[in-house]
């Protein structure tokens, strides 16, 4: 037992490390954005345009499911008039960046995670290696920058798309008018604590996108074993990547909104 938890502690160690390494590498080819802007581009367009359906129903009835169990609870009070507000603190500052993420961790994550295990058992990336190609620089790179980019624009998106999704709700459900609700979200984005939920949600959302990229990056680089070590890999770096996602955004939460 304790030689498989020192087996288990190492592995993870190194993975760890290995995932940091290849961030920081990462940072060092930024240097290389405009000569590599076309696979940047390509990824931008396979992170946000491919996963724009899944996202768009994901984050309407997220917003819908929200208002309607919020809304019913605070009926109770008499303050079902509040859900306005409650639903752009809860999407702004938690629900988007969260929920974006974990379908581009289950998505497209696991798609690169598979697309580099799969080079890396063919030895595609041995010979990339041989020609004096940097993988980092070929395949890490477009990778981890088109995606990171793209999880914050996708979270002001699903945004939205709730908010208006509880308008529906609230309306149809709860009599709240349009009017009503809508000048509440106009209160809340356009106060400073609404501008602070914003950009701490923005930041979820590029650290989110940073870390799932990399995370599956890494994964598909260190994987062996031929088409079972790719399936594994995959799986590992969805599950990575989820269990990462919940860690950083606790303690992304408890920085910016400790007392």
């Amino acid at each position: 037992m304790f030689e498989t938890l020192k087996e288990k502690t190492n592995d993870t160690l190194y993975a760890a490390g290995y995932t940091i390494v290849l961030i920081a590498e990462t940072f060092l080819n930024l240097r290389f954005t405009v000569e590599k802007r076309k696979e940047i581009l390509d990824q931008m367009f396979i992170a946000g345009v491919g996963s724009l359906f899944v996202v768009s129903v994901v984050a309407v009835f997220t917003g819908m499911l929200l208002t309607l169990n919020t809304g019913l609870g605070l009926k109770d009070f008499g303050a079902e008039g509040q859900i306005g507000l409650l639903l752009t603190i809860t999407l702004t500052r938690e629900m988007s960046p969260f929920m974006t993420a974990l379908i581009l961790a289950a998505s497209i994550g696991s798609a690169i995670a598979a697309e580099i295990g799969t080079m890396k058992v063919s030895e595609e990336i041995d010979a990339l290696e041989v020609m004096s190609i940097d993988p980092v620089r070929f395949l890490v790179f477009p990778r981890v920058l088109g995606f990171s980019l793209m999880v914050p624009v996708l979270c002001v998106y699903s945004s939205i798309l709730g908010i208006l999704g509880g308008a529906i709700v609230g309306h149809f459900q709860l009599g709240i008018e349009y009017i009503v609700y809508f000048q509440d979200v106009n209160e809340r984005i356009t106060s400073i604590p609404g501008l602070k939920d914003l950009y701490t949600g923005l930041f979820k959302g590029y650290v989110f996108g940073l870390i799932i990229s990399a995370i599956s990056c890494s994964h598909g680089l260190r994987t062996s074993g031929g088409a079972i070590g790719v399936g594994r890999a995959t799986r590992e770096s969805v599950v990575t990547s989820f269990l990462m996602v919940i860690f950083f955004g606790y303690v992304i939460t408890a920085i910016f909104y400790r007392q």
